[in-house]
């Protein structure tokens, strides 16, 4: 192992958005197991430090590669595009309108069966971009457009976030 691989090197995985979930959780696992600190007790505490920086470095890139959007990010950042979502909010119209229809039948629902069909709609969006995402960077390696893509999941899943807390003051 090279501290200095990729994610997908390190795990052994296609560099590529699509991933089988099952395979990269047996693999993490598997890395795990490999570099868990109490293998290394025998040669000593700096065999020990060296395993625990392995450890960390194993979980940080399993969080980027199992998260869709972490890893289309991650993907992109790769590929020379950065995301930009801290000053590049600029999103097509279409999309903005259909953000702020939703923000008013967040603030207009008053029961669980508005926020169940809220919910609905912004998980059926969410799968949507994700599918997009997904041919943007597998199929057309446009990453550009996917940085595009990622900023509204990033919307959407801030939608999702303020759905869910309304659904628990509701419960209340």
């Amino acid at each position: 192992m090279n501290l200095q691989s990729d994610d997908f090197e390190l795990f052994g995985m296609p560099m590529q958005f699509a991933q089988d979930r099952a395979q990269l959780d047996a693999r993490w696992k598997d890395l795990q197991r490999e570099a868990h600190p109490d293998r290394f007790a025998a040669q000593g505490g700096a065999a020990q430090r060296v395993a625990m920086q392995w450890s960390v470095r194993i979980n940080e890139a399993y969080q980027r590669l199992k998260d869709p959007l972490k890893r289309a990010t991650y993907l992109c950042e790769l590929n020379g595009v950065s995301i930009g979502a801290e000053d590049n909010t600029a999103m097509p119209a279409a999309f903005l309108m259909q953000q702020m229809e939703w923000r008013e039948a967040l603030d207009d629902a008053t029961g669980e069966d508005a926020l169940d069909e809220l919910d609905d709609m912004v998980q059926a969006a969410r799968k949507q971009a994700l599918a997009k995402l997904a041919s943007l960077i597998d199929e057309h390696k446009d990453f550009a457009k996917a940085a595009q893509e990622i900023r509204a999941l990033m919307f959407i899943a801030r939608f999702a976030h303020d759905v869910d807390a309304k659904h628990e003051q509701l419960a209340q």
